[in-house]
């Protein structure tokens, strides 16, 4: 991932040497505001590309560390089971449950996992968390990618690296309580994954969030 940033970068830089303007009061040359965004949007554009990579590598790993694949019909035995039993450790804490082909979905709300613009986990959550963690351990056989997601006030720059820090944060604490961290990817979205209207105040606080999809390993 770091590889692929410096690179974005060194071509950004290629590709934008020059579009530079001057500061009126300081007289300095600074890079153009719109060369910022094009650079930044580069770099969330790749993050947002690579995902399907960014996964088949988290399953090479988990193979190479000899966790066994599943198979045919048993893959969605396997995740209905895993299912059923999420649902039933997370009902009533404000986590859903969204099934997507034979993946998972936990969304996790960002003002119950976190307090404002900060990226620690609360307290309060860690409860909620454990219980995720017991049934991640029973069900060894599945990827959990952690992706943070905030709405689209403040830079983009911003958003990104708290999106990132956060789902840092969860899955360090995943991993605190025994999931092996050859399981788990991060990554940050910042504010490209909106599930909801960035212009009303409901629709914000439903995308500042971190979602755990947990995938088959097949």
């Amino acid at each position: 991932m770091k590889k692929l940033l410096v690179t974005l970068f060194v071509a950004g830089v290629v590709v934008f040497t020059g579009c530079t303007t001057t500061d009126p009061y300081t007289g300095e040359q600074r890079t153009a505001r719109a060369t910022q965004g094009a650079l930044i949007g580069a770099a969330a554009g790749a993050v947002i590309g690579n995902v399907t990579g960014r996964r088949d590598r988290t399953k090479r790993a988990m193979i190479g560390a000899g966790i066994g694949a599943l198979a045919g019909a048993a893959v969605g035995n396997y995740m209905d089971q895993q299912e059923a039993e999420l649902r039933q450790q997370l009902e009533g804490t404000g986590v859903s449950v969204t099934r997507d082909g034979d993946n998972l979905i936990l969304n996790m709300p960002g003002h119950v996992t976190f307090d404002v613009n900060r990226d620690e986990v609360k307290s309060e959550f860690y409860e909620v968390l454990n219980s995720v963690a017991i049934v991640l351990k029973k069900y060894d056989k599945t990827a959990v990618e952690v992706a943070g997601h905030t709405d689209s006030t403040g830079t983009v720059e911003h958003n990104m690296g708290l999106s990132q820090r956060r789902a840092d944060s969860v899955a360090r604490y995943l991993a605190g309580q025994g999931i092996q961290p050859v399981r788990i990817d991060t990554i940050g979205f910042g504010p490209h994954r909106p599930i909801a209207d960035n212009s009303t105040v409901e629709g914000r606080a439903l995308n500042r969030r971190v979602e755990l999809t947990l995938i088959p390993l097949t």
